[in-house]
């Protein structure tokens, strides 16, 4: 049966990228687990239409994010850049106590919790039980269902329309993308404004960051394929910032096409300008993404053999879903790679999916002191580095494997 495009309905025969048989990247095991794994394709197409990159659903979302694994909390530079976002929302776009806020996959409250410091009216919209019961238990209002059509009637015909929708890393996740750009609007009021973070389609093609690509995200964007898809829905974005999270994101804001209270900003043009300059707009742009990806598999697998032969140990820090599609793309096991440490209480003493590497807590690294320690969440190094600084005492290094394999004293 063809693939069709979840977007615009054409059919999908171009591949971006195949990074071969993977296991759920978030699934992490128990010790009785180990031999039950399921592995699925990672099979990455790019639409010849409308230049979605996309993954077909293999796995339904109620699979993966009932129970998950992700807690936002446990990164102060995340911590950081939600408690920011609420300042600017308050002084540029007028949030107040009368105001209402939803956001949607609020995850355990990280950012709603700055809102409700502020007294200002907040529901959050979490899918995932153990952590809607997080932030439940941190008294942020948070509903545990999946947000769609049926729930933002639901919540309109309870007096529940927002004046801000705040979506951030969410996009990716959604199988029916149509479905839920529509309840976006529906549930937005009239003068209200949207605000969408996602991994940038230009960032992760041009630094080579193939290991954010996992079963959990579906979609890829380009502000290019954006647009396109909120036009559809009778939705404007009206401005784009550029972002550092996640190896580079973008943060659109949306508002319908009926509200003319707010001017479009110059920075959308800039920024489909750049992409258009990058290729983002013609499909024979896209065939590169691959050969570079398979050299950083080969220099990282030829560094960890090599480090063996010399009885240097590695190790990991961190249990990101990116990790675990790097080390199962180049088929990396703990016999290159002890152990991985991570400061989510919920992963340690669990082994990643299908390499089978142990999670331990961080003072694992200082009793056993590493050579190298090789960080999976590359987009937040530089708060690792400074956390595991005590490392070069010993004379240990950093391993850094995006955008290319780099050591650092």
């Amino acid at each position: 049966m063809s693939k069709k495009c979840r977007f615009c309905d054409s059919i999908l025969s171009r591949t971006l990228i195949d990074l071969g048989m993977s296991p759920l990247a978030n699934s992490y095991l128990t010790r009785d687990l180990l031999s039950n794994e399921k592995f699925y394709p990672l099979h990455v197409f790019v639409c010849e239409n409308c230049f979605l990159v996309q993954l077909e659903e293999i796995q339904t979302p109620v699979d993966i994010f009932t129970n998950y694994a992700y807690f936002s909390s446990y990164s102060e530079t995340w911590l950081n850049h939600a408690r920011e976002y609420v300042e600017m929302m308050l002084l540029q776009h007028k949030i107040n106590q009368k105001s209402f806020v939803v956001e949607i996959a609020s995850n355990d409250g990280y950012l709603l919790q700055y809102f409700k410091e502020k007294n200002i009216p907040i529901l959050g919209i979490e899918p995932a039980e153990n952590i809607a019961k997080k932030a439940l238990e941190k008294d942020i209002p948070t509903m545990n269902r999946f947000f769609n059509t049926e729930l933002a009637m639901d919540l309109v015909s309870m007096g529940k329309s927002a004046d801000l929708v705040i979506a951030n890393n969410v996009l990716a996740h959604v199988p029916n993308l149509n479905d839920f750009v529509k309840a976006l609007k529906i549930i937005l009021k009239p003068d209200g404004i949207i605000t969408i973070e996602f991994p940038h389609l230009l960032e992760l093609i041009k630094n080579n960051q193939f290991d954010t690509i996992y079963h959990e995200h579906f979609s890829y964007f380009s502000l290019i394929t954006a647009q396109k898809i909120f036009a559809y829905h009778k939705l404007v974005i009206f401005d784009v910032e550029q972002l550092d999270t996640h190896g580079g994101s973008l943060r659109i804001y949306v508002r319908h096409l009926e509200n003319q209270k707010i001017a479009d900003n110059e920075r959308v043009n800039k920024i489909l300008i750049k992409e258009k300059e990058f290729g983002l707009d013609k499909i024979s742009n896209y065939e590169k993404f691959s050969k570079n990806a398979f050299r950083i598999k080969q220099t990282l697998i030829e560094f960890l053999e090599e480090s063996k032969k010399q009885s240097k140990k590695v190790v990991c820090y961190g249990a990101p879903a990116k990790g675990n599609t790097l080390l199962n793309y180049c088929q990396i096991t703990s016999d290159l790679i002890q152990y991985t440490v991570d400061k989510n209480p919920f992963k340690q003493g669990m082994y990643l999916p299908g390499t089978h590497i142990p999670i331990m807590a961080p003072k694992k690294i200082e009793e056993t002191k590493p050579d190298y320690v090789l960080i999976l969440p590359w987009n937040l190094k530089d708060e690792i580095m400074q956390q595991i600084d005590f490392i070069r005492k010993w004379g240990g290094k950093f391993v850094i494997p995006i955008p290319k394999v780099e050591i650092h004293a």
